[in-house]
């Protein structure tokens, strides 16, 4: 499905990225991922990706860092020879109340899941233009379609991602790139596991489908909006949530 084609994942060395990475190297895509820290994860996750025959490399980046995403682009296309699908998959949290948050933290926050992204839409899209093809997909969330107490600064990056998506979406679609954001609700992955159980029950009480969702329904869609099946798809915030926002 996604044969011969190259994509960036950030954030892919663990949870939603990491599943990311791997179902579009099971789809026979060779993957760059990026990742911030953790280079144990990262090289896991590309050992994990070429099983599949692919080519699969690794990089550290700080994609908050304009100059760094910039370099990091111009490696792997260097590495590469070329780049079709960009995932902005990068994150963090620092939870707390609006009253009482550090300005820090809310920068950070910012800066990794939404500045990120603008970096690396940027540094990729002279590329997707020059090609007239390409496939950009954001992680949002529903809680920047929400809002969600206690988390203003991941809300606000999230609810940007949506505007940021619906722009470059209409500039970018003359060119053959699409742009569009999915927005995972209650995902198991290494932040929802920090909670309480009683926090988790509470949560799962409010979905429709009673259950939490996985990695692999957020790697399942964005895998469909890489694929050629999706080039009449642009400018939307697809809900990957269990009916939680219905």
């Amino acid at each position: 499905m996604l044969k011969g084609k190259i994509a960036i994942v950030t954030g892919g060395s663990r949870g939603i990225g990491r599943a990311i990475a791997l179902k579009f190297a099971e789809n026979g895509a060779d993957v760059a991922v990026v990742y911030a820290g953790n280079s144990q994860a990262a090289e896991e996750t590309c050992a994990a990706a070429e099983s599949f025959g692919v080519k699969c490399k690794a990089y550290r980046c700080d994609v908050a860092d304009f100059e760094a995403t910039k370099a990091l682009t111009a490696e792997v296309l260097k590495d590469f020879g070329r780049i079709d699908i960009l995932v902005n998959n990068a994150g963090v949290t620092r939870d707390g109340p609006v009253a009482m948050m550090k300005e820090q933290d809310f920068d950070t926050v910012v800066g990794v899941s939404l500045k990120g992204a603008f970096n690396m839409i940027r540094h990729c899209s002279r590329t997707f233009m020059h090609q007239k093809s390409g496939r950009i997909i954001s992680l949002s969330s529903v809680a920047g379609l929400t809002g969600n107490p206690g988390q203003a600064n991941y809300s606000a990056a999230k609810a940007g991602i949506v505007g940021l998506t619906k722009s470059a979406a209409k500039e970018l679609a003359g060119r053959g790139v699409t742009c569009n954001a999915i927005a995972p609700g209650f995902i198991d992955t290494d932040m929802t596991k920090e909670m309480t159980d009683k926090a988790r029950e509470a949560v799962v009480g409010a979905i429709p489908l009673k259950r939490t969702g996985s990695p692999e329904d957020i790697a399942a869609l964005a895998a469909f909006l890489a694929d050629d099946g999706a080039s009449y798809i642009t400018g939307e915030v697809i809900r990957v949530d269990g009916g939680l926002c219905i």
